[in-house]
């Protein structure tokens, strides 16, 4: 089987997990790199051994010895670059989220359909070692029927400045920074139920908080703290057709003791908490048992998620494989995200046909 040459678009943070899990994939060549500040690029290339800095994106197209692309670039760029890697023949691994809105998700599903290239949108969370236990269970049916789901990741202070708090390339705050992740790892427990209705709400009352000292958190590159333009908390009700409801409420800062994340589903034959730790609650001789998995890893496991999500990209780009978070899903979770922004600004329910 011959080996997948991959060029990484874009070197913000993010790609030094991409980095890393390539070189560690027997699979793949790690053959180039694009970012569209040359000296950035030309320091990872130096980092991490690989042989080509491209001077522009066309000139990552235009090499036919890239076979796939990992797009790590702002939020507003997404679409754009997905589509013309698709168009030039190049599998894509794309980071959430996949777009910006729904119209230009479907572009890109038009564009891989076209194409017939894998596209593989980075849900990472799916691919956690506590989500691949608990999706065992739920697939064995230990849950039965899943009817509600509650998610939320709530941070006291964390709004990273720079791209992630310009509206204009990130597409939003928390919502769809964070929340994209809470809500995809619950439907995508929930067995993907299409979506029916969104109420929701967002709230922009507290700004970054660029004044509060003595608790350090991420900072983008290019943070500055007197730039915010997304909302800096969210919430919203998502009811499915087959009866199902999520909740999910996610913030980059709120006035709370502490940083807060929890992942809630519950069943007709069970329950599951998969963050922050994975427990199952059971029903058995008229009892209810905790069940505590034994396992390393009972909370997200970041780099050997990304690992997983990495390998499992390039074994679809060399078998043909479907991917485990196809271009399909990344359509829906757009259309949710869409949908709560929508429900927000309107101050009212969004129906979905």
């Amino acid at each position: 089987m011959k080996k997948l040459k991959v060029c990484i678009i874009g070197t913000g943070s993010i790609s030094d997990f991409h980095f890393k899990s390539y070189a560690n994939n027997p699979d793949i060549i790690l053959h180039g790199i694009f970012d569209y500040v040359t000296e950035r690029a030309t320091q990872k290339a130096a980092q991490y051994g690989v042989s080509h800095v491209y001077p522009s994106l066309d000139e990552v197209f235009k090499d036919p010895q890239v076979d796939a692309v990992s797009i790590c670039t702002w939020n507003n760029t997404h679409a754009e670059i997905s589509i013309a890697a698709l168009n030039s023949g190049k599998h894509v691994l794309v980071e959430k989220p996949l777009s910006l809105n729904v119209e230009e998700a479907l572009r890109v599903q038009e564009a891989v359909e076209k194409s017939g290239k894998v596209l593989q949108v980075g849900f990472v969370r799916r691919f956690a070692t506590n989500t691949k236990v608990l999706k065992s269970f739920i697939d064995a049916g230990k849950l039965g029927e899943i009817y509600y789901a509650k998610a939320s990741c709530l941070r006291r202070i964390g709004n990273p400045g720079g791209w992630f708090a310009d509206k204009e390339r990130s597409g939003g705050g928390p919502l769809i920074d964070l929340g994209v992740h809470v809500i995809d790892i619950c439907w995508y427990l929930m067995g993907r139920p299409k979506v029916k209705s969104i109420s929701g709400n967002t709230y922009s009352n507290l700004g970054n908080r660029g004044n509060v000292e003595n608790l350090s958190f991420y900072k983008a590159a290019d943070y500055d703290k007197s730039k915010n333009t997304v909302e800096d908390l969210a919430n919203a009700l998502i009811t499915f057709e087959n009866g199902a409801s999520l909740f999910v409420d996610v913030s980059f800062t709120l006035h709370a003791k502490k940083d807060e994340i929890n992942v809630k589903l519950f069943g007709t034959e069970g329950g599951a908490e998969l963050e922050p730790e994975l427990v199952i609650v059971s029903e058995e001789n008229n009892t209810i048992l905790n069940i505590h998995p034994q396992m390393d890893h009972l909370s997200f496991d970041f780099e050997k998620a990304f690992q997983s999500e990495i390998d499992s990209f390039v074994n679809s780009c060399l078998t043909g494989e479907k991917p485990v978070a196809p271009i399909e899903d990344g359509v829906e979770i757009m259309r949710m995200l869409e949908g709560i922004y929508e429900a927000a600004e309107k101050k009212c329910e969004v129906i979905f046909s």
